[in-house]
């Protein structure tokens, strides 16, 4: 690899990504455990075990460096862009790879801006193990088709330029997350309560049973429609489920959520929904 990168943060995806691509020592790493002295050896243990360059302090990490990925923990995202904003050079380009909100990133690609950086939101789109350099990578920003290039020469496969705002791409992942961390969060609920029901084999099966597998626009525009017919009867039947799930204990906070988006949308009194996702979006939020 000839070009040369400061990589901020050096836990499982930016380790997985240098060893992956084979960065060596042209990856000059700067991560905050290193300041740590209970975790000081570890961190410089992976540093030598992946070849990188280790930087003592992020000046170092940065120092002359024109591509920056940032891959630390969330609440850490803004303040490392605000640090490394007093130290960058006019032209470097930043890349924030951290899984946040679209206004943190847009604050931090404030600091950067004035610094004279560009700074591009950068949406992780899956686990980096295994997918290491196959991870899917949404770009958004006005260099995100420089960076595109950029990261494709690190090796990176799956890369895909989303628009020129920063923040579109973080939307991407986040509103997603509504659906992939809420089925989670709703299966945990679902299968503790069966479980202490000792109804787990039938719920499963009676599940397999009236699932029908399809697109998710047809999957979400089929709920909404249940849901503007039917939301109040629905949510006067997930109040008992509700009742259900705290009489066994295993907790209902995902369908107390659901009673109240039910019931909300229900309330709304739309008799025949019209056709479309779209267009149901639209009675529902009133556009």
């Amino acid at each position: 690899m000839e070009q040369e990168i400061g990589l901020i943060g050096f836990g499982e995806a930016g380790s997985t990504f240098a060893m992956a691509g084979d960065w060596t020592a042209s990856a000059h790493v700067f991560d905050a455990k290193t300041d740590d002295a209970a975790a000081r050896d570890a961190m410089l243990a992976r540093y030598g075990e992946a070849g990188v360059s280790a930087a003592d302090t992020l000046v170092d990490a940065l120092d002359g460096i024109s591509l920056i990925l940032s891959l630390v923990t969330a609440d850490q995202a803004l303040a490392v862009a605000q640090a490394a904003a007093g130290l960058i050079v006019p032209g470097t380009l930043y890349c924030d790879l951290n899984s946040v909100a679209p206004q943190t990133k847009q604050a931090a690609a404030q600091a950067i801006g004035a610094a004279g950086g560009h700074y591009v939101d950068v949406a992780v789109m899956a686990p980096v193990d295994p997918a290491r350099l196959n991870v899917p990578l949404l770009l958004s920003g006005e260099k995100a088709g420089e960076v595109e290039a950029r990261l494709q020469a690190l090796g990176f496969a799956k890369t895909r330029v989303v628009g020129e705002a920063v923040g579109r791409a973080s939307s991407i992942k986040m509103i997603r997350s509504v659906m992939v961390k809420g089925i989670e969060a709703l299966t945990a609920e679902c299968v503790l309560a069966a479980s202490e029901a000792d109804v787990l084999d039938e719920v499963m099966a009676s599940l397999d049973a009236s699932e029908r597998p399809r697109p998710w626009d047809e999957r979400a525009d089929y709920n909404l429609d249940r849901m503007l017919v039917h939301g109040l009867r629905r949510a006067a039947e997930m109040e008992e489920v509700v009742k259900t799930l705290e009489g066994l204990g295993s907790g209902a906070a995902m369908t107390r959520g659901t009673v109240e988006r039910q019931r909300a949308i229900g309330a709304l009194g739309v008799k025949v929904p019209p056709e479309g996702l779209g267009a149901k979006i639209g009675a529902i939020t009133q556009d």
